[in-house]
């Protein structure tokens, strides 16, 4: 099983903080008998810098959060930082764990507006805390340790506006320039689908429109309107490709999912399908109703319900 976004995030920060937490150990001790003298706690950081990896600034703060010295940065000293109050900093507001390190939620920085994070290290003179070694790091500039997270294939459902929710049943489908020739337009989509490159697609009923994807060129979408969705030659415009072998979809099911989601959008008129959206990679299928309402899922589990489901479900 692959895991979630959030354990992704976990496995991302363990393995950043193994990688931090000793060289700012090693930093701190160095910080502690220069505690409190400004120049002398600016000459050690200048000197560990290099040693901290990918670290974008180092500082000191009291207990309170107060900056004791300069930021430094690989350029040198940023005497502005001086005096500093961090107290309300994201990563001051963060309990730092009995082991004396802390790697911080991500949050927005203030001097570039970029995602960042923050390793706070206690430093202890005499066995007590006095203060915090901090490092802030610019997410750019981390090493990305683990894999490229994917999109789990679980059913999920996502309410929408509530205003729409709340007034479901007092509008009623009106039939687009898409519903008068919808089996014609699905006829197209099935074609581009199966045997002209096309991965992805997003049909809009309502405003009778597609946007598509195409093997040959993914990284740009195209718009198809109601003239090319009723105009079959518009599969002249592109080649003839086979179908992906690595497709999660199997190509013979395409047009069982289009039919599906032509009942859908016909069925019943207070809810009713708006939008959906066709993945051949990862094999998903999401659905927006009328309700504001949408559902993701796999291929064979849409497939796999009935059509009063989806309205007993939608309602």
């Amino acid at each position: 099983m692959k895991p979630a976004w959030k354990d992704s995030i976990y496995l991302q920060r363990e393995q950043l903080a193994q990688l931090l937490h000793d060289p700012l150990a090693r930093l701190a001790e160095r910080c502690a008998p220069a505690w409190g003298d400004r120049e002398r706690m600016d000459a050690v950081l200048l000197e560990g810098f290099s040693g901290i990896p990918h670290c974008s600034f180092l500082y000191c703060v009291d207990t309170d959060g107060i900056q004791l010295c300069d930021n430094v940065n690989v350029d040198g000293l940023m005497p502005e930082h001086y005096g500093r109050d961090r107290s309300q900093r994201p990563y001051m507001m963060e309990a730092v764990p009995a082991w004396g390190f802390l790697l911080s939620d991500a949050y927005i920085s203030l001097m570039k507006n970029r995602p960042s994070l923050t390793a706070l290290q206690i430093v202890r003179r005499g066995g007590k805390p006095v203060g915090y070694l901090g490092a802030d790091f610019d997410l750019r500039n981390l090493p990305v340790t683990a894999e490229l997270y994917e999109e789990p294939g679980h059913w999920r459902q996502v309410k929408g506006d509530p205003a729409i929710r709340g007034t479901v049943f007092d509008q009623c489908r009106v039939e687009s320039p898409m519903d008068r020739s919808l089996e014609q337009s699905l006829s197209i989509l099935e074609e581009l689908l199966t045997h002209r490159g096309v991965f992805q697609c997003v049909i809009h009923f309502s405003s009778s429109q597609a946007t598509i994807w195409t093997l040959d060129d993914p990284y740009r979408y195209r718009i198809l309107d109601q003239d090319a969705l009723g105009d079959p030659d518009i599969c002249l415009v592109y080649p003839a490709r086979p179908y992906p072998a690595d497709a999660l979809v199997p190509q013979e099911e395409v047009v069982r999912i289009l039919d599906t989601l032509r009942a859908l959008r016909m069925a019943d008129e207070n809810i009713y399908l708006r939008m959906s959206s066709i993945n051949l990679f990862n094999g998903m299928i999401s659905l927006t109703f009328s309700c504001d309402g949408t559902h993701y899922m796999r291929f064979d589990e849409f497939l796999g319900k009935s059509t009063p489901f989806w309205f007993g479900a939608a309602g």
